[in-house]
């Protein structure tokens, strides 16, 4: 009884969303509908292969590599030192009364604040701004990222070293440790697998957002495909589309391997 409870009051809820979201699946199946999506698709087919092309393709797949290993290197610089400001486990008013207390909490809220500010603008939005003061290209978008995802992986980072046992951090911090050799030797050691897991994570996700951000003129093969369907070349676009789902294969399968590595 309790979930078919549960079930309905959700049902209830949801079903005001989905009307004010305007989601009606039906509309897929229209006759009309269906004519127009089957006008659209035949017109990726066949892919193009030129050589000329494929250069392009490849040179943009590249760039979008770039970006996403640039941006995520970048956002990792920014993240660290947030993160060790924002983990309350190595402080060490924490574990006892000690100096300035209250300054140092006024410190970490601070700094949530200002990773809020990071991680609430969508990296689009970066990209869109950057694009305007550096001009078209890469370099907007690895800023775009380095911004965003900088402030997501200090937020996760922080929650992975606050969840992480305690003990070796407390008894380093009690032996007159500082904050630094508490993390490397205390936090560091039982947490390292699953914050390079996340970061590993996050370049994935990189490689898909530097292929969005290249549709407002940050590189790679989303710039491409923006003056591909801009043409209405359907052969080009069907082509970068098979490019990009390998591209994002492969980053799963480096992924993978990298966490099995790690395991």
């Amino acid at each position: 009884m309790k979930r078919a409870t549960g079930l309905v009051v959700a049902l209830i809820l949801l079903w005001p969303l989905l009307s004010l979201s305007q989601f009606r699946p039906s509309a897929l199946f229209d006759a009309g509908n269906l004519d127009v999506m089957g006008n659209f698709l035949r017109g990726f087919l066949p892919p193009d292969v030129s050589a000329e092309f494929l250069g392009y393709v490849v040179k943009a797949t590249l760039e979008t590599l770039a970006i996403a290993t640039a941006g995520i290197t970048l956002a990792f610089v920014v993240a660290a030192p947030l993160a060790l400001a924002m983990t309350r486990s190595l402080s060490i008013s924490r574990i006892g009364p000690g100096p300035g207390r209250k300054r140092r909490k006024v410190l970490r809220i601070g700094v949530r604040a200002w990773v809020l500010v990071l991680r609430g603008v969508p990296e689009l939005v970066w990209a869109l701004v950057f694009v305007r003061a550096l001009g078209l290209g890469p370099a907007a978008g690895v800023l775009a990222l380095a911004i965003t995802y900088g402030g997501m992986l200090a937020k996760v980072y922080a929650e992975i070293l606050e969840s992480t046992d305690k003990h070796a951090v407390d008894a380093l911090l009690c032996s007159g440790s500082g904050r630094l050799p508490a993390l490397l030797y205390g936090l560091l050691p039982n947490a390292s697998q699953e914050l390079v897991s996340y970061t590993v994570y996050r370049w994935e996700c990189a490689i898909r957002a530097s292929v969005v951000m290249g549709f407002v003129g940050a590189g790679g093969l989303g710039q491409l495909m923006d003056q591909a369907m801009k043409l209405l070349n359907g052969g080009e676009t069907a082509t970068i589309l098979l490019v990009f789902l390998l591209l994002v294969l492969l980053a799963d399968a480096v992924s993978a391997r990298l966490r099995r590595l790690l395991a």
